[in-house]
């Protein structure tokens, strides 16, 4: 191991009980010298899909070989699988219910295995904290340099769900709201969008069919989500007056729903999982 190896942490255990505090000693008494990265630990309770979007939104950003370590386990204790696998980008490590769904989507897994080796575990093993007796401690060998396939026998079939909806045609883009960030802004599958001048270029991320490199004229270009139409796609919030309603292109390069200084999400009525429509 070299010294500062990062390891992020992603779970849905919020910030007032002592189960993050406890990952982070198990892997410091593992590896001291971890560089330990909070991602977030306000995914919403059991909310797998949700940590999936915040996986794929971040862990391009990281060196190679970060180990990405996610505990959001609404199966703890039952037969869902402790895995953890590699990529040309990094490692990651959680329970195997789709949690990697859009990074396996996204990077090829090179190798992939189920945790149980005790040797690498704590003991006794909770039935209900596998965060802190299987996949922290998992994490912090992996970054300590122990070899991937030394934590457990191989995996071929992990559990990954459907991509979220997203179907191109002629003058359309028809898509889902996928995730409702801390401002209420609605983040959609439509996407990878990118500017050249007044048209967008998509890239789709999530495509179940339509071409690559869709033209789309921006300013011509009409919004419909929870029973709003929008007319043009912006580039910023200060486009509009306070208060309004907007359409644009966020950060991860996906539409958004948004409000100038309020939730696009609670002026549109919005929640995961419900149409949008591109066209022009």
């Amino acid at each position: 191991m070299t010294d500062g190896q990062i390891v992020t942490l992603t779970t849905d255990f919020g910030l007032a009980d002592p189960y993050v505090g406890a990952m982070k000693g198990v892997m410091l008494s593992i590896v001291p010298h971890a560089h330990l990265v909070d991602i977030t630990h306000q995914i919403p309770p059991q909310g797998v899909r949700q940590t999936a979007f915040v996986l794929y939104a971040v862990w391009p950003f990281f060196p190679p070989r970060t180990v990405h370590l996610v505990v959001v386990d609404p199966g703890v204790g039952t037969q869902r699988r402790p895995i953890a696998g590699q990529t040309a980008h990094g490692f990651f490590v959680g329970p195997d219910n789709g949690v990697f769904s859009y990074v396996m989507a996204q990077e090829p897994v090179s190798s992939l295995v189920e945790l149980v080796d005790p040797q690498y575990r704590l003991a006794p093993v909770s039935q209900t904290f596998h965060g802190r007796d299987i996949f922290a401690p998992a994490a912090a060998h992996l970054a300590a340099g122990v070899p991937l396939h030394r934590l457990g026998p191989a995996v071929s079939d992990p559990v990954t769900f459907a991509p979220p909806a997203l179907s191109v045609s002629p003058g359309q883009v028809r898509g889902e709201v996928i995730y409702i960030d801390h401002f209420g802004n609605a983040i959609t599958s439509i996407g990878r969008l990118s500017w050249e001048g007044d048209l967008l270029s998509l890239q789709p991320a999530f495509a179940e069919d339509g071409p690559s490199g869709t033209r789309i004229p921006a300013p011509q270009a009409y919004v419909s989500a929870g029973g709003q139409e929008l007319r043009g796609v912006r580039r910023t919030y200060g486009e509009v007056d306070a208060g309004e309603v907007l359409a644009l292109v966020g950060s991860t390069g996906h539409l958004e729903l948004a409000v100038r200084e309020g939730s696009g999400a609670d002026a549109l009525g919005l929640q995961s999982g419900d149409a949008v429509e591109l066209r022009w």
